[in-house]
Order: C-alpha cells, then structure tokens, then sequence
C-alpha cells in the first residue's frame, strides 16, 4: 500500500470500531470488548508504519476535490509532516492505553458499549484533524472531538456534577469555535483556498490582508479546545467523567487538537507581532494561576485537570516564542506522563474509594495496596515536575531554552517582550508544578491513620497498561538527538542556564513542600476526618461515581473540607481559599454573563406573557364578543325574523327617500 492509502487508514478503523460497536452493543454484546481494542490497535500499527515510511522527511501530501464549492474549494486532503506522524503515534498509544484499561475500569458498567464506542470516534475525530490538510475537514474532527466529550464527561449522567460538566464543556468550547469558525473563514478568503500548504504558501508570499484579525479569531478557538485563559474553566469541571476519558481528553486529544493546530499554522500567528505577543500573555497567565490552583485542590483529578492546563500553557509559551519544535515536543512527552497519572489515579480511586487527597492523607499503607500505582504515578510526577533524566525534563527544557533564545535577542521568530514573559512565567511556574507534585505524592501515598479500605485486586487490564506509558514518561525525553530531524531542524538541546534555573527552582518547590507537610503532619493526627469506603464488590467505575456523589466539589465557589495535613494551605496562606475555586472566575463569568442572559430571558418571558400574550388574547376576543352578540340575536322566533325583515326594510326606503330628496 502507498504512504497516502495507509493514513487513510489511521483515522477509518477506530470510526469504523465506533460505529460497528454501536450497532452490535446491544444485539452481540460479546464484540463489544474486541471492537473497542483491535480497532485502536490496528489504527497504532498503521500509523506507526506511516511514522515510518515519511521519517521525518517531506511531507506527504495528497488531495482530491469533494465537491465544487465555488471559489474556495473543499478538498479531501492530507498533510503528513513529522509533528502529524509523531502525534499520530502518540493518539493511538493513549488510545488503545484507555480502550484496553476501560475494559476493565468499566467492566460491570450497562453503558460500556455506547462508551466504548465513543471513544473510538473520539479517537477517529482526533487522527483527521492531525492528518487533515483541508481546515474545513479538519473543522470536521474539531467538531466531533466536542460532541463527544459531551456525551463522555456525562457519562454518569445520574450525578449532577456530571450532567452539569457536560453541558458547561460543550458550551464553553462552542463559544471559542465561534470565532474560530469565522476566522478559518476569513482565512481561507485571503488564501483562495482551505489547503494548508496553500494558507501557508500565502503567508509566505504576504498574502494575508488581515493576519492580526485572523490569528486572534483563531486563538479564541485554540483558547477554548485546549483550556486556555480566559476559556479553560470547563476543563477541571470536566473530571465529572470516568477516569479513562480524562486520560484520553488530557493526554491525546482535544486539549491537544488546539495547540496543534498552531502549530500547524504557526506562519499565520507568527505574522502579526501583536498576536505573538496576546498568545505569550495567555500562555503566561495560564502557566502561572493554574499551577496555584493545582496546589489548593482537593481532588486528586482536579489538580491533574489544573496541571494539564499549566503544562498547556507552556506548549502554548513555545509557540509564543516561535519554536513548533519545542512545543510539539512537550506535547508528546506531556501525553505520556499525564495519560499515565490519569491511569494511575483511577487505580488508586478504585483502591481508596475516593477523590479525596484530604481523605487519602488519613490512609495508611495505601502504596501497599497500589504498588503499580504507587511506582508508576512516582515517575509519572518526576516527569512532571521536570527532575532530570525524566521525559518532562527535557521537553520543559526546550521550551525554556526557546523562550530564552528570544529573551535575549539570539533569534527572531518571535517579539522579545513574548520571551521574557514565557521565560519568567515558566521558571515561576516550574516552582509551583513541583510543589503541587510533590504534594499530591505526599497526601496520596505518605498518608497517616486509619487502614486503607480492601476492595481487591485492580485487574491486570488496569495495572499493565500504567507500565506500558511509565516507559515513555521515564525515557523519551532522551531521544532529545533525534528528534530534531522531524521537527524541522530544530535543535533540542537543553540550554545550560535554564537548566540549572528551571531543575533548581523545581528542587526547591518539592523540598519546601515537603517541610510544609512535615510540620503540618503532627497537627493533622489531632483531627478526625471521615473516609467514604465503597462496596468491596463495585467495580471502578461504580467507586468513582460514588466519590464523585460524595467527595466532588460542586461548581463554582466551594468550601472545601479543612485538611490540616495539607501543606498547600500553610504555603499558599489566605491565598488558598481563592486558589481552591479557580480565583473565582466561575463567579466572574456568572455575574458578568449568566445572569444578564438570565435577566434578559426572564425580561423576554414577561413580555411574551404580559405583553404579546395580552394582545394576542385580545385579538381572540373581539371576535368572541361579537359572536356572542350575534348569537343572542338569534332566538329561533320567525315573527322575530319577520319583524327585522321589514324593519329593515323600512329604514332602507327612508334612506334611500332621504337621499334622493337630497339630491
């Protein structure tokens, strides 16, 4: 088979995995387990192949007209360079990661085959906009990423935290594509044509008439499908849904489908100074405050959800000061380390019977019952926290390095306020990842009391697959040499400066968190904190909903349960209650936009009721009125009949005599 028919193939088999699921779920529910695996697995193999085959060389580039369109065509196209083979690889990793680990997470669950099924679009919808070289169908895998994530994050659509996530979700990241859409309009108007080599052959040439109205349309969408400042509130709400799913919107998909769609197009962005400079300040405040609300939450998806958004936010910095390589590179390193916490989570959810670090803290020996878990989240969260020879060191780094490359004038790919704003928003947050880190490690594994609650062994489905992405987290990052041949050259290497700033001020995070918890140790042991212990006999799935009923913030502005183990209050002081719910931007956005649109439609609702209402009413008894008139005229009496007859006709011979004596 040709490179061309191959990638065709990547983004049909998990689709068609979706649809044959759906169709036998219910009738063959025996299919059910392999038509969620095999397809993803198939799709790994080939897109591995296609890796292969373009390594790292020109991009492969074909295209067949879909219809006659006018003057901007729509085409059936692809553009495979060496940032779409690598992603490609690493959607299908997670993927088939999260199919084979649902299998077991959800095992009991009656929904399984429609869920199941869903995520194989998910991950049908996610490779077409990696490999698509057409923005429309791109638009197409956009679109369906996020109807998809509203249908999984309400997963369990009997909690009312999830209900409420999925809709929040969805609306959220409809109000980025809105722009999005009409700047991917606009584009293609300046470009004639929704190719991506043509775009990028039109900026190349000058071609583009309004390249700062353009890229900022695009950054509200890219704003909103990767949780960017000021659109990622829907992204900690969305850890409503299963443990699986968050892996996969996390690591592999949506989140990622925005920064790499700037990365694609980065000559669009790169060609207006003050978009760069609008992406850096974005990337800057969404570094910095979502590793402070990492560190104040209490639920242990919530801080992953928060870290993914500051680990967006430093591909985003990337982009910012110019270099795709460095931020495609975290992408993937970031995929690997983040898939494995959202695993790892699961596995100690389904262990401790809950969300709750505050809860975790008061269990003893529960590493003991988690040992995959325990080892596996370990390198996982060194990755994270960026500790050399981990993945997340050297890709970290990168961006680092790139911003300082700006900072100091040594390149032009960018404006050098963009560079010291993602330099200094990075190395502050590289001090707070740590910290938060090294506290989720500390409350979910060193914790102090009661014995952890026995609901039997994870299934090996759940436990092989946390091996499987500690490889990548621990040693990708060591492939730093090679991979810039498929990142068009860009050299990788860390910088000595920034390495030493940025492994310092980590190592500092984790030591002073780590002296916060010693001392808060001892008063924790004085206070009583009650635990939620789930059926021994549930499954995953059933847990966590459970703790989700039970343990869940609810959204918007919450109290959080006062844990006197948790450093994170003693490090972040008064600023904790604030950090706990997002700086209170749910609020904000309440004030700001919920409740005019709730006054206006209650506004509308009176005057439809009081006002139209009222003259529609009276438009429906005029005529009553004067049916009823009429109706009492007729008494069935024929004298009466006859006696109006000829006093009708009496007044019409006066009348008539009138008028003609007149004349």
């Amino acid at each position: 088979m040709t490179t061309t028919t191959l990638a065709v193939l990547v983004p049909l088999l998990p689709f068609l995995g979706a649809v044959t699921g759906l169709l036998l779920g219910r009738t063959a529910p025996g299919f059910v387990r392999p038509l969620a695996v095999l397809p993803p697995l198939a799709s790994l193999a080939v897109a591995v192949l296609v890796a292969v085959r373009q390594g790292g060389d020109q991009a492969v580039s074909a295209a067949t007209e879909l219809t006659p369109t006018g003057s901007v065509p729509i085409e059936l196209a692809l553009y495979i360079d060496g940032f779409a083979a690598l992603v490609a690889v690493l959607v299908g990793v997670v993927a088939t990661c999260v199919q084979i680990y649902s299998t077991g997470y959800l095992r009991d669950d009656p929904r399984y085959p429609s869920y199941a099924a869903l995520v194989s679009l998910f991950t049908s919808a996610m490779l077409l906009v990696v490999y698509s070289g057409d923005l429309i169908v791109l638009l197409v895998g956009w679109e369906v990423m996020g109807i998809c994530s509203y249908f999984l994050v309400g997963h369990y659509w009997e909690t009312p935290e999830a209900r409420a996530a999925s809709i929040k979700a969805f609306l959220v990241t409809k109000l980025g594509d809105v722009p999005f859409l009409i700047g991917l309009f606009a584009l293609a108007t300046d470009a004639g044509s929704f190719r991506v080599t043509t775009v990028l052959g039109t900026v190349a040439s000058g071609g583009l008439h309004h390249p700062t109205l353009i890229a900022l349309l695009l950054l509200a969408g890219v704003a909103g499908k990767s949780a960017q400042f000021p659109l990622h509130t829907w992204l900690p709400d969305a850890m409503a849904g299963p443990t699986p799913v968050s892996a996969l919107i996390h690591a592999a998909t949506m989140v990622a489908a925005g920064v790499y769609f700037i990365a694609r197009l980065l000559p669009v962005f790169q060609a207006s100074s003050a978009a760069m400079t609008v992406l850096a300040v974005m990337a800057a405040v969404t570094m910095a405050g979502s590793a402070l609300a990492a560190l104040a939450q209490d639920d242990i998806k919530r801080v992953l959800a928060y870290s993914t958004i500051g680990q967006l936010g430093y591909m985003t910095g990337a982009l910012a000061v110019g270099d795709r390589g460095a931020a495609v590179f975290h992408l993937l390193a970031h995929g690997a380390f983040k898939a494995l916490l959202f695993l790892a989570a699961g596995v100690i959810i389904h262990a401790s019977g809950t969300n709750s670090l505050a809860v975790m803290s008061r269990m003893k020996d529960l590493r003991a019952r988690v040992p995959d878990a325990y080892w596996t989240m370990t390198v996982a969260l060194l990755a994270l926290a960026a500790i050399p020879p981990f993945s997340g060191f050297f890709s970290k780094e990168a961006v680092l390095g790139a911003a300082e490359h700006v900072a100091t004038g040594h390149t032009e790919h960018a404006p050098g306020a963009a560079g010291w704003i993602v330099l200094v928003a990075g190395l502050i947050t590289a001090v707070l990842t740590a910290a938060y880190a090294t506290r989720l490690w500390l409350l979910a594994f060193r914790g102090h009391g009661t014995e952890a609650p026995d609901h039997g062994r994870q299934p090996v489905t759940m436990t092989a697959v946390l091996w499987v992405l500690a490889v990548p987290s621990l040693a990708f990052g060591l492939l730093y040499g090679q991979l810039p041949d498929w990142f068009d050259g860009r050299d990788l290497t860390p910088v000595l400066t920034t390495s030493v700033l940025g492994t310092g001020l980590a190592l500092v995070g984790g030591l002073v968190t780590y002296g916060a918890w010693r001392q808060t140790t001892a008063l924790a042991a004085r206070v009583p904190l009650g635990a939620v212990a789930a059926h021994p006999d549930a499954d995953a799935g059933e847990v966590e909903a459970e703790a989700i009923a039970a343990h869940a913030p609810a959204f918007g502005d919450v109290a959080y349960a006062a844990d006197p183990a948790d450093p994170g209050r003693l490090l972040l002081g008064p600023l904790h209650r604030h950090a706990a719910v997002g700086f209170h931007l749910d609020a904000v956005y309440t004030v700001l936009f919920v409740r005019p649109v709730q006054a206006g439609a209650s506004l509308v609702r009176f005057l439809d009721r009081e006002v139209v209402d009222t003259y529609v009413r009276a438009a429906g008894a005029l005529p009553r009125w004067l049916g009823a008139a009429v109706r009492r005229a007729q008494t069935g009496n024929v004298q009466t009949y006859v006696s109006a007859l000829l006093a009708g006709t009496v007044v019409l011979v006066v009348a008539a005599l009138l008028v003609a004596t007149g004349a």
